[in-house]
């Protein structure tokens, strides 16, 4: 696929606009302190990937960060996977938020389905991670040490991982959304020593009780051995064999923050990326990599600053969650709410946007395509006169929403999709206050990251779709995936298509402009309204229910279209797929996984697709339904059912027509 056609201009920056960026002010300091002039952005980027050490070190000083010792070399190692950044530098994620400590504006501004606008000082905030962090010394909690949360998007929730990251243990958060093993999945593999969790939530309007899932956590993770209750109540007793503190009477003991001097690449938080087989991905990122690859994102990129109102739509499951927390690096108030965005209705981010005075406000690309069909007219719900941006990401953002957010919303508003990943924690494609908006684009290509679209041999491609690749290292790439200890599987994740060139697993086109639009994932990872899932998931909540022999799931997501997920089911000989047996399987998913990833339809098949070596031939069957032709997306010779995909061929053609 190429551009025929420049798409249409929707906004160009006024002089003003440019005048007050971040990205102008750090284009007029590299003149002035490094004597590096760069008459637009694509000489900028073209800078920032062929001379990394340059580019990397002016971050350093231009975003000026803390540290406790300096840096010998900017890379001392530069190979894929292994890069080592900023050696012998000693730092820590949390001094780099306090440095904007203030009393001229809140830290946190919130709100949930169940409670008003509040907000929350950095005084306090510094107290409360004080007394949090401190509470953990106390209980043994030490550097390098795993605590977890099950937790909602709330100030406790980012208190906790603060005071986690203070004292050098390392932190992981799962949404109280998530099922029992999907949670399981995830933080069985990283052995934590204490956690931290609700015993209830609210979302879409109803009170869950999670009693439940929290005495099963407690009972199925030994390593356990202290939890920290947050907020809610259960009518369901906890087991006792774990030492419980309430978070109220943690914070009532006052104690002064103090924070762990740690290497630039000492692990500070574990994500969660699922492939197709096997566990998902325990992905480490070190608290160096993270505050300098976001601060690129979040200030140069999205614009942001200590001036702003800074609202993301997250669960806490999502890796946005962590960018929207990363809006305090750049002094940034936050604003976050906790409940579903469209209960009530659609109209309710809008209100609690208007709410807080946000400046700028993201959410996934499902949000708006959602908000567009409810009829919703946001100027009409909300005040939203101090909005300035908007931001997008999850998945593609079609021509339609971007039509609709400048209908909505105002000819004033810069639109600035985004696309990275949970992976890297970080931005590949981005925004760019400086340049125009083009309908269905991302403007450009993010600094330090060279972003290509690559051909099946490793071949470049221009203005045609390939596989997104990054041809040189970040600072935020994995330091490795937790006891992956031979590096196997985290190579097998990224380099084993294009060895020594990560990939990410996106489909590209880099367009004329240097901008790009992503056309959905080239693998058959799901990638649910910005929520990604390994199919594996899916298959062992599945395929435990007796009926069911087999199974295989794809997620539709392409540029310009709804998500659509459909399941194929075998059945055990007899059985037909009935409506009692569709609710069976959607309530396995929905208990096991969680009720975003149920699928849209389940069908009956006759057999799976597999390989001679038996795996399940998910991106072919995906490639059919997206209407490639058969013969070409596999190899019958390599098959051990070749005649299995004619049902995915007629079936395609039947939704085609």
């Amino acid at each position: 696929m190429t551009e025929t056609a420049t798409p249409a201009l929707l906004w160009t920056p006024s002089a003003e606009r440019i005048g007050r960026s971040q990205l102008h002010k750090y284009m007029q300091w590299l003149r002035r302190e490094r004597g590096r002039d760069f008459k637009d952005y694509d000489s900028l980027w073209r800078w920032s990937v062929s001379d990394l050490e340059g580019f990397w070190a002016s971050m350093w000083d231009y975003i000026g960060i803390k540290a406790y010792k300096p840096y010998d070399k900017v890379l001392a190692k530069r190979e894929m996977p292994g890069a080592q950044w900023f050696t012998g530098a000693e730092l820590n994620f949390v001094d780099q938020v306090f440095r904007h400590e203030t009393a001229s504006r809140p830290a946190i501004l919130y709100s949930s389905e169940t409670a008003a606008l509040q907000q929350m000082s950095w005084q306090t905030l510094r107290e409360q991670v004080g007394a949090m962090a401190a509470h953990l010394r106390g209980i043994g909690v030490k550097r390098g040490d795993r605590v977890v949360a099950y937790a909602p998007n709330t100030p406790e929730t980012i208190i906790a991982f603060l005071a986690v990251a203070s004292v050098g243990a390392i932190w992981s958060v799962c949404s109280p959304d998530m099922g029992l093993n999907a949670v399981l999945d995830r933080f069985r593999q990283i052995e934590p020593v204490a956690l931290f969790a609700v015993q209830s939530s609210d979302y879409n309007g109803k009170h869950l009780d999670k009693g439940d899932v929290l005495a099963a956590l407690i009972a199925e993770l030994p390593t356990v051995k202290n939890l920290i209750l947050m907020t809610g109540h259960s009518e369901h007793a906890l087991p006792d064999h774990v030492q419980t503190t309430s978070w109220a009477g943690v914070i009532a003991k006052p104690a002064a923050l103090t924070i762990e001097p740690v290497p630039f690449d000492h692990p500070l938080w574990v994500v969660y990326s699922s492939g197709t087989t096997g566990l998902p991905k325990p992905i480490v990122h070190g608290h160096g990599g993270v505050v300098i690859v976001i601060m690129v994102m979040t200030a140069l990129h999205n614009d942001l600053g200590s001036d702003d109102i800074f609202h993301w739509y997250s669960s806490t499951g999502w890796i946005m969650w962590n960018a929207q927390v990363a809006g305090l690096l750049v002094g940034a108030t936050i604003a976050i709410y906790d409940g579903s965005p469209s209960w009530p209705d659609w109209n309710r981010l809008w209100q609690f946007a208007g709410e807080v005075k946000a400046t700028f406000f993201g959410a996934g690309a499902a949000f708006y395509a959602n908000c567009q069909k409810a009829g919703v007219v946001p100027r009409q719900v909300a005040d939203l006169s101090s909005l300035r941006t908007i931001g997008s990401t999850g998945s593609p953002l079609s021509e339609d929403s971007y039509a609709w957010i400048y209908d909505q919303l105002g000819k004033d508003i810069w639109l600035t999709p985004i696309s990275g990943g949970t992976d890297f924690a970080g931005g590949f494609v981005g925004g760019c206050v400086l340049m125009p908006v083009y309908a269905g684009e991302m403007q450009v290509r993010c600094l330090g990251a060279d972003i290509q679209a690559f051909d099946d041999n490793g071949k470049p491609l221009q203005n045609e779709v390939g596989e997104l690749v990054c041809a040189q290292p970040l600072p935020s790439m994995p330091l490795f995936l937790w006891n992956d200890k031979d590096g196997k599987r985290y190579h097998d994740s990224y380099f084993d298509m294009y060895p020594g060139v990560w990939r990410h697993g996106d489909w590209i086109r880099i367009t004329p402009r240097g901008g790009a639009i992503i056309y959905g994932r080239s693998d058959a990872t799901i990638n649910r309204y910005g929520l990604r899932l390994g199919t594996s998931e899916i298959y062992r909540a599945v395929e435990e229910l007796p009926e069911v022999l087999d199974s295989l799931v794809v997620d539709l997501e392409y540029l310009g279209r709804d998500s659509y997920m459909p399941l194929f089911v075998v059945l055990r000989p007899g059985l037909a797929l009935d409506a009692a047996l569709k609710d069976r399987i959607n309530q396995a998913i929905r208990k096991a996984v969680s009720a975003r990833f149920v699928p849209n339809d389940i069908f009956q098949v006759a057999e799976v697709p597999r390989t001679l070596s038996g795996k399940k031939l998910e991106v072919p069957v995906k490639k059919i339904l997206l209407g490639q032709p058969a013969e070409k997306v596999s190899n019958p010779g390599t098959m051990a059912n070749p005649g299995s995909l004619s049902w995915f061929v007629d079936f395609a053609k039947q939704r085609a027509a």
